[in-house]
């Protein structure tokens, strides 16, 4: 039987490179001289520290996360942008957290939108991935269009497709 699995990972080489190119880029503008400017990744728990000397330069930065992220192929969704910068002696910091894999809830509004559609699939939760099965490749096609058409607010990639 034909299956794939929904996903939502980042990979961390590509979110290395990504956060090494914005590094690059804050030390070569203009505006950004002389200024203290601090981005790290923490690779084990998937967290971004951005520290800067104030807000306008937060955004700033965070512009350039985004773009950079993109052009390297990672969805603009993946970043939780969700936690206020603070203050810091006479810098401002915010953690920005990428998320990595299927949280248990958001699992279960993809495979709730899945049999609701009424599409002739079976959908399985297997720990941060989800397994849809079908007896036809047209199903798992009309799935997979489904979920990009759902607005979700999740970057998913579709993967291990075997037929």
């Amino acid at each position: 039987m034909p299956s794939f699995d929904i996903a939502s990972e980042v990979d961390l080489q590509t979110l290395d490179n990504a956060v090494n190119t914005v590094k690059k880029e804050i030390s070569n503008r203009f505006d950004f001289r002389g200024s203290p400017v601090s981005i790290e990744l923490d690779k084990k728990s998937y967290v971004i520290s951005l520290e800067v000397e104030s807000d306008m330069k937060m955004k700033q930065v965070i512009d350039v996360v985004i773009s950079r992220a993109m052009k390297q192929g990672i969805d603009a969704g993946a970043f939780d942008f969700s936690k206020d910068a603070y203050p810091s002696g006479k810098v401002v910091k915010k953690e920005v957290t990428v998320r990595n894999g299927l949280k248990q809830d958001d699992a279960k509004k993809i495979v709730k939108l899945i049999k609701d559609s009424g599409i002739k699939v079976q959908a399985a939760i297997m720990d941060d991935i989800i397994r849809v099965t079908g007896k036809k490749i047209d199903d798992l096609q009309e799935v997979i269009a489904l979920c990009r058409g759902a607005q979700l607010g999740l970057p998913l990639q579709y993967v291990n497709m075997k037929n």
